[in-house]
């Protein structure tokens, strides 16, 4: 029948007995297969995005960054907390982690949150990931 219609035979799957085939272009069907591959492989798993705060950061300021960050956590990301010293700030590192615990604590009554990497104290100053339960 393929040969007839100028076709193809084309084994979808081998593991029935008898292996189902369909007629079809060979070519054509090996296109349709890696785009369904390529598909699956774009998924968004495991996309961090950065939010950095202020050593200064009014508490109004403080709630936009933490409804940007439910929202990008709804979608299924990760986020990297930053918290930058500069300066005197160096000084100040208690008051620093308070800023970000503030941070962790707001987001927290939101949604539930996992600690992916503890907060880390760096050079620069303050770093965290975390990730929706």
């Amino acid at each position: 029948m393929a040969e007839e219609r100028n076709l193809d035979l084309i084994q979808v799957t081998e593991r029935v007995e008898p292996p189902v085939c369909k007629l079809g272009d060979y070519g054509k069907y090996l296109y349709q297969e890696e785009k369904r591959e390529k598909s699956t492989r774009k998924q968004r798993t495991g996309e961090v995005k950065g939010i950095r705060l202020g050593f200064n950061i009014s508490s109004h300021d403080l709630e936009t960054k933490v409804n940007l960050a439910e929202k990008f956590l709804k979608k299924g990301g990760r986020i990297r907390i930053e918290l930058r010293l500069v300066g005197r700030e160096k000084a100040l590192p208690g008051f620093a982690r308070e800023k970000v615990e503030k941070f962790i604590e707001i987001l927290g009554n939101k949604l539930p949150i996992k600690t992916e990497r503890e907060l880390k104290r760096e050079p620069r100053g303050f770093t965290m990931i975390i990730s929706k339960k």
